[in-house]
């Protein structure tokens, strides 16, 4: 069937892939993803799950979650230290703009607030996750306490990530020689994790909210 054909070039073309170019672009990726503005336009999870599809042992799998992991806090302290030592030029260019400014103390004030519960979920919301590090730094929090609370929710993000990529990817290698359409499992795979995701991050973002 042509979806099986699609698939099995995508996946031919992921595996032939050297296993460190895989996971260099994962990390890149995800380091992109989380860090400020770029972030907004960066998919890192869409390459992370790609590059997943590609796994085939426990090996690559554990080394492409540490990469995912290493990657997000590479970003995420890059947005905390621009927070920590500009914050009085970033706060004068959301004052240009006093929507911004004051979306800008309402986050700040949040993470004082909330403080380790508002990182940990941020990491799971988009736009949150590029963002927040960057007013958690020009809020004062201590960047090891930062750490301590996003460091769980990357390898939380990450190893769900990694794990449906690896679900869908090895589900149809065995399924395709034997069965006509296993193209249609790979996709369904896909699908309910996204919606698993969508719905997971609806539920975080009212909690945030709260």
């Amino acid at each position: 069937m042509p979806i099986d054909d699609w698939i099995t070039t995508l996946l031919e073309f992921v595996t032939e892939l050297p296993d460190w170019q895989r996971i260099l672009i994962a990390f890149i990726a995800i380091a992109l993803e989380t860090s400020v503005l770029i972030g907004l336009i960066v998919p890192g999870d869409t390459v992370v799950l790609v590059a997943a599809t590609g796994t085939e042992t426990w090996i690559q799998w554990l080394a492409l979650i540490i990469a995912c992991v290493v990657g997000a806090l590479a970003g995420e302290s890059f947005g905390y230290a621009l927070g920590r030592f500009f914050r009085p030029r970033i706060l004068r260019l959301l004052l240009r703009k006093p929507v911004w400014f004051r979306r800008w103390m309402v986050m700040e004030r949040r993470v004082q607030r909330q403080g380790g519960p508002f990182i940990f979920l941020s990491r799971f919301l988009p736009v949150a996750h590029s963002v927040i590090p960057l007013a958690v730094g020009a809020s004062g929090y201590a960047y090891r306490r930062f750490i301590a609370w996003t460091l769980p929710a990357c390898l939380i993000w990450a190893t769900l990530y990694a794990s449906a990529g690896w679900a869908a990817g090895g589900t149809f290698r065995e399924l395709s020689s034997t069965v006509q359409g296993a193209g249609f499992v790979f996709v369904a795979i896909i699908i309910a994790f996204m919606v698993m995701m969508w719905a997971t991050k609806q539920i975080l973002g009212r909690l945030q909210r709260h």
